[in-house]
């Protein structure tokens, strides 16, 4: 396409510079001769007075001596017989005799060529009622005086448009070439399964326009795989839940082969779930996924936490353990769809049953702002060695020093609160062991970077029970 646009710009521009150097050039050559003649037709004039005045030889020989083309050699005067007085044959005479006798018996001006150039031969007529003739030569280098520089002027200009406009084609090719070959290579890299092929979004705008639609599309494809396997490890993680109380009720029901059998079942069923989510964390496209959250969506955080609480309330009295829920005493709108505030609950308080021994205390806190609803668990377990690193999908059960975890929780957690333009955090709690605090924006749309998030920033330190 480059190359064609070269070529095309090179036959057009040397057509263009063709069409106007050569009518131009053949113009500048005839105007050099009018005015060679012209400048002839001058001199013949000049003599004419003398002619009229008188024929005698002297005379005519000092006038033709002292005039311009006379004493360069280039003029003659031809003065017939008159009477007794033979005809006069004056200067420099190229012409021959019948070219002018053609001038005299036409009456006219007339050009001859001579050797070396051309002869204006320019009719007068005597006081006796005779015809004289003035001839001026004129020579061929007078005639073609300035038309070669003309030809080269015209020639390197013509050459100089020609190499313009084929380097202007040439950028124009490789500003339309590039953006389109860069579109083409980002599609078969998105087609070879390389999600993170972008194209800039620059060039003509026909290409830039192409490229915003292929990004668009490219994220759209990115976004719904990233969904989509979200979705399976977190419907899987779900499914640690029940997991946890079935280990739970199956690690009590004491010795015997049907007991074993039944922890052996358990044990099988977790590996399993453990493995789903792994294949489906590990087949994730590397893409800022988030909670995505439809108009109208929200949910009662306190209805929501009081009932998961009523849950794990049970098993946590079967271990020994103190809970203790506070804020949930009325309404606590947010912009979470309940089943994501479930999972991330069931997370968390399924972590603390996990990861932290039998009889640690721990406790739920809601904290509800203007702009901004704070929840806190706090456990009273060893606490998390890298806060930081739990945060990454894939490192919270390494960070909490435990195994067979698949790291999926707090990333649901994390997921959850960036969604409304929140946050998640880890610090020591008051019980002594972790303490997770979920910054939940009321209003989605806000920016995290806003001014509003600062106040709420603030708000939250303030309301937040427990150390950074």
């Amino acid at each position: 396409m480059r190359w064609a646009l070269v070529k095309v710009c090179l036959a057009v521009t040397t057509m263009v510079v063709a069409a106007f150097a050569i009518p131009l050039g053949l113009v500048i050559q005839e105007m050099a001769r009018d005015r060679a003649f012209s400048a002839a037709e001058r001199h013949a004039a000049g003599m004419g007075p003398t002619l009229s005045i008188t024929t005698d030889r002297d005379q005519l020989t000092r006038a033709v001596a002292t005039s311009e083309a006379g004493g360069d050699g280039r003029m003659a005067v031809y003065v017939p017989a008159v009477g007794r007085t033979p005809a006069l044959k004056i200067g420099d005479r190229r012409a021959t005799a019948r070219d002018v006798e053609a001038t005299r018996a036409q009456g006219r001006a007339r050009t001859a060529g001579v050797p070396g150039g051309s002869a204006l031969l320019q009719p007068f007529g005597l006081g006796s009622g005779e015809i004289a003739v003035v001839e001026i030569f004129v020579p061929e280098s007078e005639v073609s005086n300035g038309v070669t520089t003309a030809w080269l002027v015209l020639a390197g200009v013509g050459v100089a448009l020609i190499i313009g406009s084929v380097a202007v084609a040439d950028r124009l090719g490789v500003r339309m070439v590039q953006p389109a070959r860069r579109l083409v290579g980002a599609a078969h890299d998105l087609g070879e399964g390389k999600l993170g092929a972008r194209v800039p979004e620059d060039g003509p705008t026909e290409l830039r326009l192409a490229a915003v639609a292929f990004n668009s599309m490219a994220d759209q494809v990115v976004q719904l795989l990233s969904n989509e396997r979200e979705l399976a490890a977190d419907l899987s993680h779900r499914l640690r839940t029940p997991l946890t109380v079935l280990r739970l009720n199956a690690a009590s029901l004491g010795d015997g082969p049907a007991a074993e059998q039944t922890r052996v079942a358990v044990e099988r069923l977790e590996r399993e779930v453990d493995t789903i989510i792994r294949t489906a964390r590990d087949a994730k496209p590397q893409t800022a996924a988030g909670v995505h959250i439809g108009p109208g969506a929200g949910c009662d955080a306190a209805e929501v936490i009081r009932e998961r609480m009523g849950f794990w309330s049970a098993l946590a009295e079967d271990e020994g353990r103190e809970a203790r829920v506070a804020g949930v005493d009325r309404p606590v709108w947010i912009p979470v769809a309940r089943a994501e505030l479930v999972a991330a609950l069931d997370a968390l308080l399924g972590n603390v049953f996990r990861h932290t021994r039998e009889g640690s205390a721990f406790a739920v806190d809601v904290h509800s702002g203007e702009d901004a609803v704070i929840v806190l668990v706090s456990d009273a377990g060893g606490g998390i060695a890298d806060p930081q690193a739990a945060l990454a999908r894939g490192n919270s059960g390494a960070s909490a020093g435990s195994t067979g975890s698949t790291g999926l929780g707090l990333d649901i957690v994390r997921r959850l609160t960036e969604s409304t333009g929140g946050d998640v955090r880890i610090g020591s709690s008051m019980l002594g062991g972790t303490e997770v605090r979920l910054w939940i924006q009321r209003d989605p749309r806000r920016s995290p970077a806003g001014g509003r998030r600062r106040g709420a920033v603030r708000r939250r330190k303030r309301v937040s029970a427990g150390p950074e």
